[in-house]
């Protein structure tokens, strides 16, 4: 009798655990999942799946254009309204800072270690942070006040000549690691030799050698960052968990470098920093930084979910838009839309500009703006969207080849590679769309494309965020 109860009550618990119907005769009635829905993303807007004609329709031998179109067809996502600000970037960069200071607090050999000083190398360079170690529990009891300051003002050094205190760009390194989710679905890549082929007129030989390629990540005896991709035997999934560190702090010196013999070193000393340009777009930040930015991102979301039924949810991590999201979203997902308003005029009824850009030869402020100007200073595109053209140009996750949308597939259509280290400069660029501010009206264009090495850092090239939408979500429609 109490085996009979027992055999009863795991039946009805199991029945309760599947959330199945009751009273249905035995009928398939599905075993559903607990509903969740996704917040919808702060400051971000929901372009809804759709269709569109990929690329220039013109062919204009004068600007190169020799381009066919392609339909394609794009899922739902999210997208930031406008560019990720300095203000933005800056959280990033703060965020980075206070975990160093915050790892060098959590050390005791900290006081009296000359490790963690600002001291000069024979160079005259700053000695390299440590990397970061996020599971090293701070003690519980209160340092005391002389060491606080000193962690803190470790991350900071006075210029040698005029004195200004300032954040050391030199240490702020990012360590992040990703799971390659596409590389680790390929069958070619899969573990059991016997799911690698699904031809049953072959016969798979278990003990063929798979290499796999591996991005890793550390600091050497010199204190050196060192990023390299190994090939090796494919051995666990740990061979899809790649690992790099890069210096996330934006290279204030573009405005010098990008302009020979011109005076611009008041946005080299206060672009990135002044508050004055808060809401201005960040530029500086290679395609390598905006990738490090979108982890980070997705990494301080999931740090904020300590909702119980919220904890170990699987979550679409932020990344930068497609080349074809990019074009979709800038075009209001309109076949005839040139540019991200209805009409191929580059000025309203009331003969306002409606984008930030070189409106004609050396007068870059004819449009109101010298360089960039804040984020919304224009209207927004028929999705919400600000921007998307001019301003500054913006860096997809599409590597650049020339064929274009031709060598992707029709449905969310992308061609990415991560060129590792070893691999030719040619092949490490990026797909960069919608024009800047120093660009002529041609090339800001929601059809034109154009590129950019991926290390490469530009005062006229910035970025946002997307995320694909997953079930229900609320907000804006």
């Amino acid at each position: 009798m109490r085996k009979a109860i027992i055999i009863i009550a795991i039946a009805v618990v199991c029945a309760a655990c599947g959330n199945s119907k009751q009273g249905v005769g035995g009928e398939l009635t599905g075993v559903s999942a607990p509903v969740w829905s996704e917040p919808s993303p702060f400051g971000m807007v929901l372009i809804k799946r759709g269709a569109f004609e990929m690329g220039s329709s013109d062919q204009d031998s004068t600007w190169g254009i020799h381009q066919d179109t392609k339909a394609v067809s794009i899922e739902s996502f999210w997208m930031d309204e406008t560019e990720i600000t300095n203000a933005k970037y800056r959280q990033f960069i703060y965020f980075v800072r206070d975990s160093i200071v915050r790892e060098r607090l959590s050390d005791p050999a900290f006081g009296g270690d000359d490790l963690f000083k600002i001291t000069e190398d024979a160079n005259g360079d700053p000695l390299p942070a440590p990397i970061l170690n996020w599971n090293r529990p701070i003690p519980t009891e209160r340092r005391a006040n002389e060491d606080e300051l000193r962690a803190i003002n470790s991350v900071y050094y006075f210029h040698p000549i005029t004195g200004e205190k300032k954040l050391d760009e030199k240490q702020m390194l990012y360590k992040y690691s990703w799971f390659d989710y596409t590389s680790a679905a390929l069958r070619k890549y899969r573990l059991d030799p016997e799911e690698r082929v699904k031809n049953t007129d072959i016969t798979v030989d278990p003990g063929e050698a798979i290499t796999i390629s591996k991005d890793t990540a550390y600091i050497n005896e010199e204190g050196k960052v060192i990023n390299e991709t190994i090939t090796r035997p494919l051995g666990s999934l740990f061979d899809f968990y790649h690992t790099r560190i890069i210096n996330v702090y934006p290279d204030e010196t573009v405005w010098i470098n990008d302009f020979n013999n011109a005076y611009n070193e008041p946005y080299m000393r206060m672009y990135f920093n002044h508050p004055g340009y808060n809401d201005y777009p960040v530029v500086g930040v290679s395609w390598e930084q905006a990738t490090a930015f979108c982890n980070w991102r997705t990494d301080y979301l999931k740090m904020s979910m300590t909702d119980r039924n919220s904890r170990g949810r699987v979550i679409e991590p932020y990344r930068l838009p497609t080349e074809a999201e990019f074009e979709y979203a800038a075009r209001s997902g309109k076949n005839e839309n040139k540019y991200p308003w209805a009409h191929n005029n580059l000025m309203s009824e009331k003969d306002c500009f409606l984008a930030n850009f070189k409106p004609d030869r050396g007068d870059y402020s004819k449009d109101g703006h010298l360089i960039t100007s804040r984020v919304a200073s224009f209207s927004p595109n028929e999705f919400g969207l600000y921007d998307m053209a001019g301003n500054v140009a913006e860096w997809t996750s599409t590597a650049f080849l020339e064929s274009g949308p031709d060598a992707m597939n029709d449905i969310n259509p992308e061609y990415r590679y991560n060129a590792s280290k070893e691999d030719a400069y040619a092949i490490k660029k990026k797909v960069v769309r919608g024009g800047s501010w120093k660009d002529a009206a041609h090339f800001i264009r929601s059809d034109m494309r154009s590129f950019e090495y991926q290390n490469e850092q530009r005062s006229y090239i910035g970025f946002r965020c997307v995320r694909t939408q997953v079930g229900f979500s609320k907000g804006k429609k």
